[in-house]
């Protein structure tokens, strides 16, 4: 097992789903950019309340940054080539959203945002 932290931008809304004993769980695809600029896709599953509700609050798009164990694996595209992804299963996620929220929280409650003696920047 390796333990990763990855970033990207989901593709697709993140699904909710059920398993067959009744517990709920989250799915997300997520395209990360290697170094020299390829794509590696990670299939990602949320089984953390906390962990799913933020997944489930993003859209398409959005960037998300997410960490737990990751699993190697191999697909093959159209043209027959294999293409490199990975599993992952979420234990943490960290959004701009979060980022922000947690940035206002750590302001002083007398400091105004955009204060010049303010160290923080705004998003």
């Amino acid at each position: 097992m390796i333990d990763g932290l990855i970033a990207g931008k989901l593709c697709g809304k993140p699904q909710q789903r059920t398993s067959n004993a009744g517990k709920s769980f989250a799915t997300c695809r997520v395209r990360t950019t290697t170094g020299d600029g390829n794509s590696v896709f990670v299939n990602a599953i949320a089984f953390a309340s906390d962990v799913c509700a933020s997944l489930l609050a993003l859209a398409d798009g959005d960037s998300v940054s997410l960490s737990g164990p990751l699993t190697p694996k191999a697909w093959m595209d159209k043209a027959g080539e294999p293409r490199p992804a990975l599993d992952l299963v979420a234990h943490a996620v960290l959004t701009p959203y979060h980022v922000t929220r947690k940035r206002a929280a750590m302001r002083k409650t007398d400091q105004p945002p955009g204060d010049p003696n303010d160290d923080l920047p705004d998003f």
